[in-house]
């Protein structure tokens, strides 16, 4: 039988971040710009954001050892290695676990859009607004970032070292990223078109922490054979914070970029 994938996949966003607050001041203000200091990348997670990870961290503590993750994959951004190690903090990881920073589940590049809000893109760069609506954020490529096409592509390879290292028998990944992140790994795990994951999208965001979860099963391959594959098992799923006391929330990544 053919077996390219991990027993167990969970795919998370980090906790709230610092940058999700200030966003939404920002937003809130009608301001041009998010104020945040220093860079992206080194934002941390809010208090809040410390108490969703740390919650997650219970939910796969209560697990049984030898139904946790046996392996974290994480973006190298600051809030999404805070998230993973409250995660092991809390016990939600397999006594043997490792945990590999991968600067593939980066969140998404915003180029000369970063740390600006909606109205700020509108204001400064009136021409990528209309380029974004025009092409779609899928396709569109703001100067000096990444449309999600050139996400997908940095997640192909991803995809590619689950299958090479962590395909074993009793292997379990967890990866903890972005929202954009969450939504291209669905897109290239289930074979979705572009007009499906949009759809995903516009319907809610990704919430910080929020679980989507993929199990093996067995598949029909070519005559007479089996092969297998990821199914989706829940998106989304947000009770792990509900359980443990921890609010739930789900804004834009920074910056807010029409949609």
């Amino acid at each position: 039988m053919s077996r390219r994938w991990p027993e167990h996949l969970w795919i998370v966003r980090h906790g709230q971040s610092a940058g999700n607050v200030a966003r939404d001041a920002a937003a809130a203000a009608g301001l041009p710009v998010i104020d945040i200091a220093g860079r992206d990348m080194d934002v941390p997670l809010s208090a809040l954001g410390e108490r969703q990870a740390t919650a997650l961290g219970a939910w796969f503590a209560a697990m049984p050892p030898e139904q946790r993750p046996t392996t974290v994959l994480t973006s190298t951004y600051l809030r999404a290695r805070q998230t993973a190690d409250r995660i092991e903090a809390a016990g939600g990881l397999h006594p043997d676990a490792c945990t590999d920073v991968d600067e593939r589940l980066r969140e998404k590049e915003f180029g000369v859009l970063d740390r600006l809000t909606r109205a700020g893109i509108e204001a400064r760069f009136p021409d990528q607004a209309e380029a974004r609506t025009r092409i779609g954020k899928f396709y569109h490529r703001p100067p000096g970032g990444e449309s999600w096409c050139d996400v997908i592509l940095r997640l192909r390879s991803v995809l590619d070292t689950l299958s090479l290292h962590h395909s074993e028998p009793g292997s379990r990944v967890l990866v903890v990223a972005h929202q954009v992140i969450v939504l291209c790994m669905r897109y290239l795990i289930e074979g979705l078109t572009e007009e499906e994951i949009l759809a995903i999208d516009r319907a809610g965001d990704v919430a910080n922490c929020g679980v989507t979860e993929y199990a093996l099963e067995e598949v029909d391959g070519p005559p007479g054979t089996r092969r297998t594959k990821l199914r989706l098992a829940t998106y989304n799923f947000v009770a792990p914070l509900e359980a443990g006391g921890a609010p739930v929330t789900a804004r834009p990544d920074v910056p807010a970029a029409p949609r």
